[in-house]
């Protein structure tokens, strides 16, 4: 095998469409230029899969790391054995298609600590279903955080044009904004910013937004950029770093749409997620679906490199054979990337 980093995919809820994006994702030989594909999950699930979308594909099913076959007509999978492909219906939330999701994700981040994979890419869970299984997070990041020991994470998406960092994620609007802080803007910053050197950004310039309207206007719609997000922007500015705001939310993911911005701190999920969904995703009204779906959400400040599809699972299409991979195709890219920057800045 070539030096190509070895990035673990995790299948995600078996009855949703994780399975289906993961496999026409390792289908497009265009992976095998650039990395080695392994897929963790139950193999079983995957040659139901395989068959139902009708991929000229053969299973490698494996428990260590060392029998990955690594040809492209050959999917690899770390086979954990967990799921009953007659009890695990399509679009059906339940607490066996939860722990098998769970339990990819913890043979996934169990995998990258001891340094058998170099990354992990993560299909998309269905957060009903974990937690019927008894798995009580709230999502992936949650998860990552907990068997990594990590105690300063945060979620950014990414896409070519936009990239975009949260303070808060999956909290209440009321619980989110109680946590607009000082200190956490400060290290939400320097996540997005060493975040952005490891994708190739040089000199990160990252505009900073408003939690309210007109971000205050000067205290007449709110405090909290008067004494939360400003005091935030001039220490990590005295402290070297290029940061402007509070700017508009209105405005600040626009002008970073189109290159004033290589990065954007929002200040609560769909602050953030509404833009980035805007400018990646496309409705197809005729037939009900999302035709595409570009962008990737990387969880920064990990011990181990995580990078996911931004899109969930999709249960009204699961198990039809229409979903879009391309999310997950620009998942294993991004993620490739990441391991290639890090080999080469600890050389």
């Amino acid at each position: 095998m070539n030096n190509f980093p070895l990035i673990g995919i995790t299948m995600g809820d078996p009855a949703g469409i994780g399975p289906e994006v993961a496999l026409k994702a390792v289908s497009d030989k265009s992976i095998y230029e650039f990395c080695h594909p392994l897929i963790i999950g139950d193999a079983a699930v995957i040659k139901k899969t395989i068959r139902l979308i009708g991929l000229k594909l053969k299973v490698n099913s494996i428990t260590n790391i060392e029998d990955i076959n690594n040809q492209s007509n050959v999917v690899d999978v770390y086979d954990l054995k967990n799921v009953d492909v007659e009890n695990v219906k399509f679009g059906v939330v339940s607490a066996d298609a939860g722990n098998a999701a769970f339990e990819a994700i913890k043979k996934a981040i169990d995998l990258a600590l001891e340094n058998k994979i170099d990354a992990t890419v993560t299909g998309p869970i269905n957060k009903e279903s974990l937690n019927l299984a008894g798995h009580k997070f709230a999502g992936h990041t949650e998860i990552f955080s907990r068997f990594t020991n990590t105690k300063k994470c945060a979620m950014l998406l990414a896409d070519d044009s936009l990239k975009v960092i949260h303070v808060s994620t999956h909290l209440s609007l009321s619980e989110a904004c109680k946590l607009v802080k000082k200190e956490r803007i400060i290290e939400v910053i320097e996540l997005l910013h060493e975040g952005l050197k490891k994708l190739g950004v040089e000199n990160p310039v990252i505009g900073v937004a408003g939690l309210n309207p007109h971000a205050g206007d000067g205290g007449l719609f709110g405090t909290e950029e008067i004494n939360e997000i400003i005091p935030a922007i001039e220490t990590a500015n005295a402290n070297g770093f290029i940061i402007e705001g509070p700017i508009p939310a209105d405005t600040l993911f626009l002008k970073a749409r189109y290159g004033k911005y290589d990065g954007c701190v929002a200040m609560y999920h769909d602050q953030g997620h509404i833009p980035f969904k805007l400018n990646g995703f496309t409705w197809d009204n005729n037939n009900q679906t999302m035709s595409s779906v570009r962008g990737v959400n990387i969880t920064l400040g990990l011990p181990i490199i995580r990078v996911s599809v931004d899109h969930g699972t999709a249960f009204e299409i699961a198990g039809k054979g229409i979903a879009s991979a391309e999310a997950m195709l620009l998942s294993i890219k991004y993620a490739s990337q990441m391991v290639n920057k890090y080999r080469k800045t600890n050389k």
